[in-house]
C-alpha cells in the first residue's frame, strides 16, 4: 500500500470487509490511529454510501458500540464461470450474495465473442427481472478456463481453444458497461477464492482442483490465492510412458478425454453434465473412464501434496458432481502416492460450494478490484456528500 494512502478510508474498509474490526473501538485497536482520523475516514465511507452501520452490539456495560458493514445495495456486481462446455452468470449485490442466476452448455469451443455476446443479452433479462439497468452494475468479475497473463491482461498461451490466445476479455463489455470495474482471473482460482472465503472450511493452505471438460489447479496459501510470476501458477503435468517428457494432465485425464473416448463407443455426449448424466445412470463404461481419470489426476496432485502440504485438497467443477466413482479414484491415489507425513490431517473433499463456487469467486473478485484500499482511499479523500459507486467506478 502506498505510504501517502495509509491512512485512507480504503484501509478502514479493508478491516470492516475481513471482519476483523467492524466498530469504532476495534477499528482504533487495529490501526493505532487517533478517534478524530477515524472519524473522518468512517465518515467519508458512509457519505460515499460504501459503508452503512447496521446498528449496536451488545453491551458489556456502557454505551453499546456501533457496528458498521458493507452496504450491499450500493450497487451490482457481474460475475461469469467460463467453463469447457458450460457457463454460469450471476447478478450479486456488494457482498457477493446472488441475487439471480442462469447457465447454458456454451464455453470455450463456441469462442469469445459468442460467449460474451450471450452472456450480455442474459444479463439484460437478469437486471431487468431485477428491476434494475446497465447502470446499477459498478464491477464485472470474470473466470476463464486458462491462464491469464498478468503483465498484459490478456489470455496467455497455451489455451485449450487457440482463439481464446491473446483475448482481452473487457474488450467484449467495452461501450456496453460504462464506468465499471473490470477483474479477470482463471476460473480455477476464483473458485479457489469463493471456497476459501465463502466456503466456511477455515482453510488457510488449500490446493482446488476443478474437474469438467478441461482440468485446472489452484493454491491456496497462508488464506490468498498464488499466481506465479506471471499468473501461470496450477498447469498440471503427467509424466509419459518412459519418463522422457511431460504433457498437460488435461491431454490425459479431464472430460475431454472421457468425451473422446465416449464418441468412440457410439456414446452420443457433448458436455461434461452429460457425462455425469450417465454416471448417475450406473454406465459401467462412464465409471471405468472416470475412475480412471481419477486415478491420473490424483497421481499428480500426490506431487502436489508432497510439495506444499496443504491441509486440503478440494475438488470441484462439473466432474465432482458424478461423486464416488470420481472422487474416490482421486483420494485414494493421493494417499497411495503421497509420503506419510504430508498425509497428516490431510482432508480430500468436494467443493462445498458446488455450481455456485465460481460466480461466487468471479463476484468476489470483482468485489476486491472495486474495493481496492488505495483506490478507495484517492476517490473518497474529502468526503463528497451524494457520490455514489457508480460515480467512483472510473
Amino acid at each position: 500500500m502506498a505510504h501517502t494512502l495509509s491512512t485512507g478510508s480504503g484501509v478502514v474498509l479493508g478491516l470492516i470487509r475481513s471482519g476483523q474490526a467492524t466498530t469504532r473501538s476495534d477499528l482504533i485497536d487495529q490501526l493505532g490511529w487517533s478517534r478524530i482520523t477515524l472519524a473522518r475516514r468512517l465518515d467519508e465511507l458512509l457519505l460515499a454510501s460504501i459503508v452503512v452501520s447496521v446498528g449496536q452490539l451488545d453491551s458489556r456495560g456502557g454505551r453499546p458500540p456501533e457496528e458498521f458493514a458493507v452496504n450491499p445495495n450500493a450497487g451490482l456486481l457481474l460475475a461469469v464461470d467460463i467453463g469447457g462446455s458450460h457457463t454460469r452468470l450471476a447478478v450479486t449485490d456488494l457482498v457477493s450474495t446472488i441475487l439471480s442466476e442462469d447457465d447454458a452448455d456454451i464455453g470455450l469451443g463456441e469462442g469469445p465473442e459468442d460467449v460474451f455476446d450471450w452472456a450480455i443479452q442474459v444479463f439484460d433479462h437478469m437486471l431487468e427481472r431485477l428491476g434494475k439497468t446497465r447502470g446499477d452494475v459498478v464491477g464485472i468479475g470474470v473466470g476463464v478456463p486458462g491462464p491469464i497473463d498478468f503483465l498484459t491482461g490478456r489470455l496467455a498461451a497455451p489455451q485449450v481453444c487457440p482463439q481464446w490466445e491473446g483475448v482481452l476479455v473487457e474488450d467484449y463489455f467495452a461501450g456496453r458497461y460504462d464506468h465499471v470495474v473490470f477483474a479477470v482471473d482463471r476460473d480455477v482460482n476464483i473458485m479457489a477464492m469463493a471456497e476459501v472465503r465463502e466456503g466456511g472450511s477455515g482453510y488457510r493452505d488449500v490446493a482446488v482442483l476443478k474437474a469438467g471438460m478441461g482440468v485446472g489447479l489452484a493454491f491456496v496459501l497462508d488464506g490468498s490465492i498464488y499466481h506465479g510470476s506471471r499468473g501461470g501458477a496450477g498447469d498440471l503435468s503427467s509424466v509419459r510412458a518412459g519418463g522422457a517428457q511431460t504433457e498437460r494432465l488435461e491431454t490425459i485425464a479431464s472430460g475431454a478425454v472421457i468425451r473422446r473416448e465416449l464418441q468412440r463407443r457410439g456414446y452420443s455426449v457433448r458436455t461434461s453434465t452429460d457425462i455425469v448424466g450417465l454416471a448417475h445412470q450406473g454406465d459401467p463404461e462412464v465409471l471405468r473412464l472416470l475412475g480412471e481419470t481419477g486415478t491420473a489426476i490424483g497421481q499428480s496432485l500426490a506431487h502436489v501434496v508432497g510439495l506444499l502440504n496443504p491441509e486440503a485438497v478440494v475438488i470441484g467443477g462439473n466432474l465432482a458432481q458424478a461423486g464416488e466413482p470420481f472422487l474416490g479414484a482421486i483420494r485414494e491415489a493421493i494417499f497411495s502416492g503421497a509420503r506419510d507425513f504430508a498425509l497428516q490431517g490431510l482432508v480430500v473433499e468436494k467443493s462445498r460450494l458446488g455450481h455456485i463456487a465460481g460466480v461466487t469467486g468471479a463476484s468476489l473478485l470483482a468485489q476486491d478490484a472495486l474495493f481496492d484500499a488505495d483506490r478507495i482511499s484517492r476517490l473518497t479523500r474529502g468526503g463528497v456528500p451524494g457520490v455514489s459507486l457508480r460515480a467512483l467506478a472510473n
